[in-house]
């Protein structure tokens, strides 16, 4: 008779869970009091908070459009091109064509969302493995970029932008800069997506297994299209608000964004619900980023220093979400030798992990 499996102490794994659930939020306080303690006079006012919610506005939204696609298991890396083809188009269509700002911003976030569900079918209907796919489309936009701008910056005239163009980044409402309220209104729907409506847990699904969800009638493509089309239609508002802020046409600047993009929707799904990525938990995530990179960026580091910072953060997220999901696994209980793969099994063959080609 096989003897049964030691449980785990149920205190040791409330604490566990607690640690890996709200360790992460519990982190960037006390980053941010140490850096109050070590920089009394700069880092805890209100300018600097309202610096950082401002500087960091950008690459939020990024992170947000990356963790929906992540949900299904899928990566698009074609995002950071995609916010430097936005941005260049609404200085386009404002500047040079002569368009309203109103129409040209709702036609750069209607594009977004299109060029999202073009990602979408490539990965999903051409069968082509999610890394190579949107890294191929990204360098696609990356060359319509060089053709909308020449290759140069895209400077307004004389008479500036419209006011009330820029006033998208630039006004404050109750004290606040207004880009922190359109992070927090993008984190609540993709919030209420994943965690309240079906597409949000037909999208966990097929992120854990894509046949156990094709087996249980999940339509797996069109649902992963729906995923990067949400995500392109957060690059389209993301690309909108950095044309507002940096206020000429860049062709290069949006790749500065990918990897803290992924940085934060990454180390977000260690936490808040540990395993999953989440809406929360890259707010979480991103705050800690701002937090840090504000800190480090006042006590006078060096310019590398922030490359630095990302990437050494990326490899930790990478390596807290893998053993957050192989944890969340564990606490399973064993199905038996006869059950077969469930959602969250890691028995599918590789033809059907989050980026083979679902039949």
């Amino acid at each position: 008779m096989t003897a049964a499996p030691a449980r785990r102490h149920p205190r040791s794994h409330r604490a566990g869970h607690l640690l890996g659930s709200y360790g992460l939020p519990v982190l960037t306080v006390v980053l941010f009091l140490l850096f109050s303690a070590a920089l009394p006079e700069t880092f805890p006012t209100r300018d600097n908070v309202s610096s950082i919610l401002s500087n960091q506005s950008i690459p939020a939204l990024l992170a947000l459009g990356a963790t929906l696609t992540i949900a299904a298991g899928r990566f698009d890396l074609s995002i950071g091109y995609g916010l430097g083809l936005a941005h260049v188009l609404v200085m386009h269509l404002i500047v040079t064509a002569g368009w309203p700002w109103q129409a040209a911003c709702l036609a750069v976030v209607a594009g977004g969302a299109l060029v999202g569900a073009l990602n979408g079918a490539v990965v999903e209907y051409g069968r082509i493995n999610s890394f190579i796919a949107t890294l191929g489309t990204g360098s696609c936009m990356y060359a319509l970029t060089g053709l909308v701008t020449d290759g140069s910056r895209i400077v307004p005239g004389p008479q500036g932008l419209p006011p009330a163009f820029t006033d998208l980044y630039d006004a404050r409402f109750l004290g606040l800069p207004v880009p922190a309220y359109y992070v927090l209104a993008t984190a609540a729907a993709l919030w209420v997506l994943l965690e309240r409506l079906p597409l949000g847990r037909y999208l966990y699904v097929i992120g854990s297994n894509p046949r156990a969800a094709e087996a249980i009638g999940i339509p797996v493509r069109r649902h992963s299209v729906h995923a990067f089309t949400g995500s392109g239609l957060v690059v389209g508002i993301a690309g909108v608000l950095l044309a507002a802020q940096q206020q000429t046409g860049n062709p290069s600047v949006g790749l500065d964004y990918l990897l803290p993009a992924f940085v934060g929707a990454l180390l977000g799904s260690t936490t808040i619900r540990p395993g999953r990525a989440n809406a929360l938990g890259t707010l979480v995530a991103v705050a800690l980023l701002a937090v840090g990179l504000a800190g480090i960026g006042q006590l006078g580091a060096q310019f590398w220093a922030t490359p630095l910072f990302n990437g050494g953060t990326l490899l930790l997220a990478v390596g807290l979400a893998g053993y957050a999901a192989r944890r969340r696994l564990s606490a399973r209980p064993d199905p038996g030798p006869d059950a077969g793969p469930g959602p969250g099994g890691r028995d599918a063959p590789a033809a059907d992990s989050p980026d083979g080609p679902a039949s």
